[in-house]
């Protein structure tokens, strides 16, 4: 049975990763931050033996390596968790502190999970890693200006998805940065383009599909390679 650990798995797109990967019979593993926002996840237990839920703030780097010695093996760790920030943040009017926190959840904190899981994401024959990022830390797509604190943490974290996979992919890991498309979530908004289904049936394919040497790209949700 594989494993595979979701972060944010308590809405949106990473409630709808886990309910497709627990329908394929994976053993996965759930972390939410919050449980006043997590009853569907929760209620979720109730319907499958192969779901194992646990709290996580992925910037409590100590809980993270708690959680990362409950493993033996990993087979697939998706870093979904991400924060948005403040929106409508232009020039002038950056809050510096709300930028630390974006670029902590959105560019450190999957670093250091990777750092945490890879004992034993190495003992895996998949040795693979999906992290979620978004066009909008494309230099290439960057058209319009403005969010600063968002675009800047995306661009960041896919840097660092491209020097894992420099650092990684030679031992045989396979590491995806992933846009999932404008999606109608709490963060997406309701004027979003595609539902949180049409994104997760996309993203999947794109995980389970990739080859090694597409490793270290940056793919939309419909397989289309994104420019940096």
């Amino acid at each position: 049975m594989r494993t595979i650990l979701i972060t944010g798995a308590n809405r949106g797109i990473g409630f709808g990763l886990t309910e497709h990967y627990l329908k394929t019979g994976a053993n996965v593993i759930a972390t939410y931050r919050d449980e006043a926002s997590s009853e569907p996840l929760i209620d979720l237990t109730q319907h499958y033996e192969n779901l194992h839920i646990r709290p996580l703030d992925v910037t409590d780097y100590t809980a993270v390596k708690r959680l990362a010695n409950e493993f033996e093996q990993l087979d697939l760790l998706i870093n979904n968790a991400g924060y948005y920030g403040p929106k409508g943040v232009a020039f002038g009017n950056v809050d510096v502190q709300e930028w630390r926190k974006v670029l902590e959840v959105n560019t450190i904190a999957p670093l250091k999970l990777v750092e945490a899981f890879y004992p034993a994401l190495e003992k895996s024959n998949e040795k693979r890693i999906a992290i979620l990022s978004s066009k909008v830390g494309s230099m290439t797509e960057n058209t319009s200006g403005g969010g600063y604190l968002y675009r800047s943490s995306k661009a960041g974290i896919n840097s660092v998805i491209k020097s894992l996979h420099n650092d990684l992919n030679p031992q045989g890991f396979t590491v995806l940065a992933l846009h999932p498309g404008w999606v109608k979530t709490r963060m997406g908004g309701a004027n979003a383009l595609i539902d949180v289904n049409e994104s997760v049936n996309g993203l999947v394919n794109i995980i389970e599909h990739a080859s090694k040497e597409q490793s270290g790209g940056f793919f939309n949700y419909d397989g289309q390679e994104i420019a940096w």
